[in-house]
């Protein structure tokens, strides 16, 4: 192959700044470090509130941008109509209305003609979303592969798994659908990548006849630097997005029922919940003795060098967190649930141990409680945290996994 490779990328969410969620960062962070060695084309969607200076600075780093203005749509109702409405078009054209609200025509006829062009070497989508615009008939023209941020069925099925979605009779209806539009829409690639363990199962139960490669979340160790010393002290830390309903429910649940049993045993226990858009549920917290709300801070890094634990009680998400990766790289001891600690090897036979694992109330107690009062354990994890994190899991090592399956899928096209 005759490098640079040139890549076109479909990404109707718009990947910049990269610190305004988890899809924005994957994105940004494996195809900044793509474009060092291919030629990559990204064809994206301005968000309604684009600032001039983020399509420029993306620019810096991707060159060749395609910057579409956004499709506009009124909000849906959540009346039983409209639900029903949105079903039926759901069931004859098998496209969830989420995605059909965000399709650009302007989009579609610029991509027909760059494929029908033949100047790319490989097409690449950038979340599950972008499926729409690849037709079936592109496989015979050029190596199609698809980033599954997150499974939309896999997501679904979760949710009823687990009761956290109040509208579970439209969701049970449309599991079927969702299953077999995923099954559909994968099979027009010739390689499915997966962010997390879970969701790679879910897709093989699908029984795809296409390779489904798993390419974890990673960080960027410069924004999250190790932090100096431990601190002791009673201060426990939890940051997340505060408008999230996994964040939500794990906020609650640890200021009411965990972080009171706490407080009987340290009476000096501090408890910051630091995260943007705290919905109301989370900020009548604030009421709690010792629990401090603090919304949008201008640096995380803060309250994680400066905690003495930080804790992520989630309990209705799954995928590795980006709030993990951000803990254990600082070097901050985590106490954590098993959805937060999902695909990381912290702890087992012949694992060095690098977080607190914790459930329940009395797990989340005993664990926070061991922290506080060991010094020496304290820095056992910040160590093989922050040692994980370096070996496993950057952008760098994600993205070189990223780039041999599109390798491999370009030469396997090509052979």
């Amino acid at each position: 192959m005759n490098l640079p490779m040139k890549i076109l990328v479909i990404s109707s969410l718009f990947p910049y700044p990269p610190i305004q969620g988890k899809a924005q960062v994957r994105t940004f962070s494996l195809l900044k470090h793509l474009n060092t060695n291919y030629d990559i084309t990204l064809v994206t969607q301005e968000p309604e509130q684009v600032l001039e200076e983020d399509i420029d600075a993306l620019q810096q780093h991707i060159h060749d941008c395609i910057v579409f203005p956004a499709v506009t749509h009124e909000e849906n109702s959540k009346g039983f109509l409209e639900t029903a409405k949105q079903l039926g078009v759901f069931v004859q054209q098998g496209t969830p209305p989420r995605v059909l609200s965000r399709y650009s025509v302007a989009i579609q006829e610029w991509l027909d003609q760059a494929i029908e062009s033949e100047k790319f070497d490989l097409l690449l989508c950038e979340g599950s979303g972008n499926e729409i615009y690849v037709r079936p008939e592109w496989q015979e023209k050029i190596p199609t592969v698809i980033d599954i941020h997150r499974s939309v069925y896999g997501m679904y099925k979760h949710q009823i798994e687990t009761n956290s979605n109040d509208s579970g009779l439209r969701d049970q209806l449309s599991l079927p659908l969702l299953r077999r539009y995923e099954k559909q829409y994968c099979h027009k690639f010739a390689a499915v990548i997966v962010a997390n363990q879970t969701e790679q199962q879910i897709l093989k139960n699908l029984k795809l006849e296409v390779p489904i490669t798993l390419v974890p979340n990673g960080l960027n160790l410069q924004v999250f630097p190790k932090r100096s010393h431990n601190q002791g002290g009673h201060r426990i830390t939890f940051v997340g997005a505060m408008d999230k309903p996994a964040n939500v429910d794990a906020a609650r649940f640890f200021s009411l029922d965990v972080f009171p049993k706490i407080r009987q045993r340290y009476p000096d226990a501090t408890l910051d919940i630091v995260g943007s858009r705290p919905v109301s549920e989370v900020l009548e917290l604030n009421e709690l003795s010792g629990v401090h709300i603090t919304g949008q801070v201008p640096c995380v890094l803060d309250y994680l060098h400066n905690t003495t634990v930080s804790v992520i009680p989630i309990r209705k998400s799954v995928g590795t967190k980006m709030r993990t990766l951000e803990a254990l790289a600082t070097g901050t001891p985590l106490v954590a649930s098993d959805y937060g600690l999902e695909g990381l090897p912290v702890d087992g036979p012949g694992v060095p141990l690098v977080a607190m694992r914790a459930n329940d109330v009395d797990e989340y107690v005993y664990a926070v409680g061991r922290l506080f009062q060991d010094a020496k354990l304290r820095e056992k994890l910040s160590h093989n945290g922050r040692i994980l994190v370096e070996n496993e899991y950057t952008w760098e090592q994600m993205t070189q996994r990223y780039e041999q399956v599109l390798l491999d899928t370009y030469t396997k096209f090509n052979a």
